[in-house]
């Protein structure tokens, strides 16, 4: 599987040679640095989680392409304080790659190839070289790219980004195994959360249960910052303060995932703290819960994400006023205000289409209407994880309690 993804690199592009970073944990503080976690675009072509070491791959005179990957080796006395790193026979057993050299070494060998690139061959060199926002801070890729520009200006530095963003588009059944034990692994820590939960709890004792339920299941990473939002809270889309007490009658609004092998699940559940919804609540959960049915039925390949969207907002200006809202020149994106599906897989913001793409049969999306009425202080957001097939969209998060009387018939049932 690595090495076809590897090789289909240099034919995106007509590159002659492609290199990734696997990227370098920031420093944190003195001599702390920040958790680390391998670049998603190198995990992808190697399977590999280790820090600060380059893969190169080197198109051959038959057409074919040989890899080589520059990572050091854990030496015994760091070996003591840190633990040791993968040996060689381990990382050729995961990548498949085989010619593995110091890193002190890539720029040599670099040399040696670019010196003898073969007349017929292109002069094209590719990098991964995404940046999501414009002030991003300059990455080891990035200061590659400039050492190259500088040091053979006759190299034509291609960002490669694009092609492999849509190669990760579509999900391998290797790639479906994960995210569906991402998925059990998140139903069962949802159901422990909402089997603890009671009024009065403060939010980052939830938030605590949930990550204490994956580690039982011996997952320690979580897909994103959990959001645990209780009462008007809930209306902050990407609220992470999780530090608020939840009081009787008011309902928790969270939006969690777990992961495997880092691939991600993304689901989001609204519930009452006391197990019971009040009227209002479940008739504003009601619309929400009937927003995705809709958008569920729709999707399918053809489609893009904006027609899904399309779908929540016209279905909310029909229900919406019935519901006592829309009122004083408000409209739906006052209530309702972020897109209703992103893609999902190894990372929780997956490689992003473009908003008029169309999905593509083994593509993974989120489906994630919401309800946000803050001078009620109720936020509502239902989210389900889908799967694009042939025959429609699969529901990847079916077992996961959604419906109102699902989720009081649970909660009911706690010892």
């Amino acid at each position: 599987m690595y090495e076809k993804r590897r090789k289909d690199v240099l034919d995106w592009r007509n590159c002659y040679i492609a290199m990734f970073h696997s990227g370098k944990a920031p420093v944190r503080s003195a001599d702390e640095r920040y958790p680390f976690s391998v670049n998603r675009n190198f995990y992808y072509l190697t399977g590999l989680d280790l820090e600060d070491c380059i893969l190169m791959i080197i198109r051959d005179m038959n057409g074919g392409c040989r890899c080589e990957l520059f990572a050091d080796q854990t030496d015994d006395v760091a070996a003591k304080w840190n633990g040791g790193t993968l040996d060689r026979s381990q990382i050729a057993s995961i990548s498949g790659i085989s010619s593995i050299f110091p890193m002190k070494d890539w720029a040599p060998r670099f040399h040696r190839y670019i010196n003898n690139i073969p007349s017929n061959y292109s002069t094209n060199v590719g990098l991964d070289l995404q940046k999501f926002c414009i002030d991003d801070h300059s990455t080891d890729t990035s200061r590659i790219a400039a050492y190259i520009r500088e040091q053979y200006p006759h190299l034509s530095v291609i960002n490669v980004f694009p092609a492999l963003a849509k190669s990760r588009m579509i999900k391998s059944d290797k790639e479906l195994e994960f995210m569906k034990s991402a998925q059990i692994s998140v139903r069962k820590a949802i159901e422990e959360l909402l089997a603890y939960a009671r009024p009065g709890m403060n939010e980052c004792e939830l938030e605590g249960m949930f990550s204490f339920a994956l580690a039982k299941q011996k997952v320690r990473e979580t897909a994103f910052p959990t959001i645990v939002a209780g009462g008007k809270r809930g209306t902050i889309l990407h609220y992470q303060e999780n530090c608020q007490p939840v009081y009787d009658g008011e309902l928790v609004l969270i939006d969690l995932g777990s992961t495997c092998c880092h691939y991600c699940s993304d689901i989001s559940r609204t519930f009452p703290i006391n197990g019971i919804f009040t009227s209002r609540q479940r008739e504003l959960y009601e619309i929400v819960l009937q927003a995705q049915k809709l958008v569920i039925q729709s999707a399918a390949p053809g489609k893009t994400l904006k027609e899904l969207d399309d779908i929540v907002v016209q279905f909310y200006e029909k229900a919406l006023p019935e519901a006592g809202l829309l009122h004083d020149g408000k409209t739906v994106r006052d209530y309702y205000y972020h897109g209703v599906s992103h893609p999902l897989g190894l990372d929780t913001h997956d490689i992003c289409l473009p908003e008029y793409e169309t999905l593509c049969e083994g593509m993974v999306i989120t489906v994630e209407p919401g309800l946000y009425v803050e001078e009620e202080g109720i936020g509502i957001r239902i989210e389900d994880d889908l799967l694009i097939t042939a025959q429609g969209a699969v529901n990847l998060s079916e077992h996961i309690l959604k419906t109102p009387d699902e989720i009081e018939a649970f909660m009911k049932s706690r010892k």
